[in-house]
């Protein structure tokens, strides 16, 4: 597979806190890559630095077949990049704002760009409609018509749905999967759990290293976790009282039922056997979601992002 992103031992430092520690990338032509990871965890600085909007302070690589440290400008040139927050001009109509982006980069056939775009997202009919009049949706749209309005080769989008409503979400990935088809890469960073099940891999990040990558089902395989649900009454006086098990390394809710995970799955099992012998809870053996993997990820990290060793349980064995 084409390399369109292939970069080796970024690092990126901010004062005395080293953001972005050792990361490398190998991203494909015309996949969907989810970026995910706790808050702080690098992300952004990450995606920034792989546009070329900032400098890495060690690693090299390239993207879209450029140097990231040398060809910058040519890397801006070929890249979509939209950010957190809205950032076009909330007194300038739709087609308004579209114009303007259009003529910062500097496009011919303009006039024919911005037609292209509104249709594409379905903003035509809305195209005379403020900016700053349009719902969270609407203006997600038009972010992603200015992303795409130069036609790049990679889009890179930081924490677009954050705030938007399911439809709109869904009808934003629906856009996404369609660029993709017709050869975009796109690198997504994401809390949604369902957004990541979008993508084509996963790369996830926290304390600015990469600690997972690969599709869910390679992800969820490669991190063999026992995981057990149950439901019941007082689910979280259980809580509380199966984590401290030996063998359980989460306890995670989710609505009316709780996940338990570990690792060492007969000790797990031999830990919650009591309570599966209670008549009024109901116990059942699952595969672990995303969600479970990404927890347990987290809760074997210390606060610099080091493994946590791990308690021996020896004691609880028989």
């Amino acid at each position: 597979m084409t390399a369109v992103i292939d970069v080796h031992g970024l690092v990126k430092t901010f004062g005395d806190k080293r953001v972005v520690d050792d990361l490398s990338l190998r991203v494909g032509k015309g996949q969907i890559y989810g970026f995910l990871g706790p808050n702080g965890s690098g992300k952004t600085t990450t995606l920034r630095m792989l546009c070329g909007l900032l400098t890495p302070d060690a690693g090299s690589g390239t993207c879209l077949g450029f140097d990231i440290r040398r060809d910058s400008a040519e890397i801006k040139r070929r890249t979509g990049y939209m950010t957190q927050k809205f950032s076009l001009y909330e007194d300038l109509t739709i087609r308004e704002n579209l114009d303007f982006v259009g003529r910062v980069y500097g496009l011919g056939r303009l006039r024919g760009r911005v037609d292209a775009a509104l249709d594409r997202l379905g903003l035509a009919g809305r195209q005379k409609q403020l900016a700053g009049q349009l719902s969270g949706g609407w203006k997600q749209r038009l972010a992603l018509a200015a992303c795409i309005l130069h036609e790049p080769d990679l889009l890179l989008l930081d924490e677009p749905t954050a705030g938007v409503d399911p439809k709109a979400r869904r009808d934003f990935w629906d856009q996404i999967h369609t660029l993709a088809g017709d050869g975009l890469t796109v690198l997504v960073s994401t809390h949604y759990m369902d957004e990541a099940e979008r993508c084509h891999e996963i790369l996830y990040i926290a304390y600015g290293r990469l600690i997972a990558r690969g599709t869910i089902a390679e992800v969820i395989a490669t991190h063999d976790l026992a995981t057990w649900s149950v439901e019941g009454p007082g689910l979280h006086l259980l809580s509380a009282e199966l984590q401290k098990l030996p063998g359980v390394d989460t306890v995670a809710a989710f609505g009316s039922v709780l996940h338990v995970c570990g690792r060492d799955a007969e000790l797990l099992e031999k830990s919650i056997a009591p309570y599966r012998a209670r008549a009024d809870l109901h116990w059942q053996r699952t595969s672990p979601s995303l969600e479970d993997i990404f927890i347990q990820l987290m809760a074997g990290l210390d606060n610099n992002g080091a493994p946590r060793k791990r308690a021996t349980d020896e004691s609880a064995r028989p």
